[in-house]
């Protein structure tokens, strides 16, 4: 196929606009939860383990595994069809969570957003490849990416406002109503991008899979993503419950400082990546991974600081720059990720880096860092959860070194 779809350049940009919105809804979706968590917890008398759950494995075990099918699905037919059946199956899931009556229901419908949320972000990176060009396609996926903060940031604020003036089931309706809103809208703007659907049809994920699995590069990045979104989404779901429990704030008060720190941190950092990823990457292809591993280092002392703060300011501060910090491998990563299979095989190969990353990260690291806030219940009491994030800062370290073994593997094994 060629490098991208012939369009114009103001229809690539509605296409990426339309991405972006999709991919903002399905973090809306998964971050509401972190700020609704103290009120569900209150309510349906849950413990900060089976929140865990609810946040990580009832999420990610559908999420990862039923990515690869579906993506495989996208390959061989429409990428966009797939993406807007995805973005209605998980908004009306996350309105059913709005009428669980009890840990069961919630854990039942957390899986539905899972299933739905699985065709949502390989499709997409795949199209993306179909319409930009290798030279501007890592700032590309890091406009896509800004959906991580814009939706983070928009799940924690609409949430925190939602359930201070009505209710946490509300909040969910109405987030989950606004999905399904935006569904045919989708549809409607978005175009199937030319494509060989014949090399695509013709290959099995078997295949995809037996030429990753040869590529170093690609099980270091996988692994290196995998440890650092084992903290980053433990954090960014523990993050609301620890300004309660330590600071004392409503949800509110929660969900403008989070909102905030997103807002500036992460779009900052998702950004520089891409752009910085491009730049350094057009002349040799390991900044792709030793970009994020430079970052991550420089990450682990300040968000200590963030952690042990004494005061919301000082929080404020020391966050906002490690929140970057942690958002630039996105870009790099991903557009890597691209360039070790043929074309074709893009939306396949992206699941199955999001199958490692997603399992693992956001599976175990929500799950970990809630079971360890309780076994260091008894040793710090109402502070057990921000001394389980400090210890957890481990694994930006390890993230690090792992980014830092692919650059060269990732050289050799770079597929224009």
């Amino acid at each position: 196929m060629a490098d991208a779809a012939p369009a114009t350049p103001a229809y690539r940009g509605a296409v990426l606009a339309m991405l972006l919105l999709v991919y903002t809804f399905n973090f809306i979706d998964r971050q509401i939860l972190s700020i609704l968590a103290p009120g569900i917890m209150a309510e349906l008398h849950l413990t900060k383990s089976q929140l865990g759950l609810l946040g990580g494995i009832a999420f990610a075990s559908v999420y990862s595994t039923l990515a690869i099918p579906l993506s495989w699905l996208a390959d061989r037919t429409s990428r966009t069809w797939v993406i807007t059946g995805s973005l209605a199956v998980w908004s009306g899931f996350t309105g059913l969570c709005g009428m669980a009556s009890g840990f069961t229901q919630l854990f039942l419908c957390r899986l539905g957003v899972g299933v739905g949320e699985a065709g949502g972000v390989a499709p997409s990176y795949a199209v993306i490849a179909d319409y930009f060009p290798a030279g501007s396609r890592a700032r590309a996926l890091a406009i896509y990416s800004l959906g991580i903060p814009l939706g983070s940031a928009a799940g924690v604020m609409l949430g925190g406002h939602i359930a201070k003036s009505v209710d946490w089931r509300a909040a969910f309706l109405v987030v989950g109503g606004l999905g399904l809103l935006i569904a045919p809208l989708f549809r409607l703007v978005v175009r199937e991008a030319p494509r060989e659907r014949s090399a695509a049809g013709g290959t099995s994920f078997a295949q995809v899979f037996a030429i990753l699995a040869r590529k170093r590069s690609f099980w270091l990045l996988a692994f290196g993503a995998s440890a650092s979104s084992m903290l980053g989404y433990g954090l960014a779901f523990w993050l609301p419950t620890l300004m309660k429990e330590s600071f004392g704030l409503d949800p509110a008060q929660t969900g403008n400082f989070y909102g905030a720190i997103l807002l500036i941190g992460g779009v900052a950092g998702v950004l520089a990546g891409g752009f910085i990823g491009d730049r350094l990457g057009g002349r040799d292809k390991a900044a792709y991974a030793r970009l994020p591993a430079i970052a991550f280092v420089l990450a682990v002392p300040l968000f200590a600081g963030g952690v042990m703060s004494g005061t919301v300011t000082a929080a404020f501060c020391f966050f906002v720059v490690p929140q970057a910090l942690a958002y630039i491998w996105l870009a790099p990563v991903i557009a890597a990720v691209q360039h070790l299979v043929p074309a074709p095989m893009r939306a396949t190969a992206s699941a199955s880096f999001l199958l490692i990353n997603n399992l693992i990260g956001l599976g175990a690291g929500i799950y970990i860092l809630g079971g360890l806030a309780d076994a260091l219940a008894p040793v710090f009491g109402t502070e057990s959860l921000r001394y389980a994030m400090l210890f957890s800062l481990v694994c930006y370290l390890v993230a690090a070194l792992l980014m830092w073994l692919a650059a060269k593997p990732l050289r050799d094994e770079w597929v224009d």
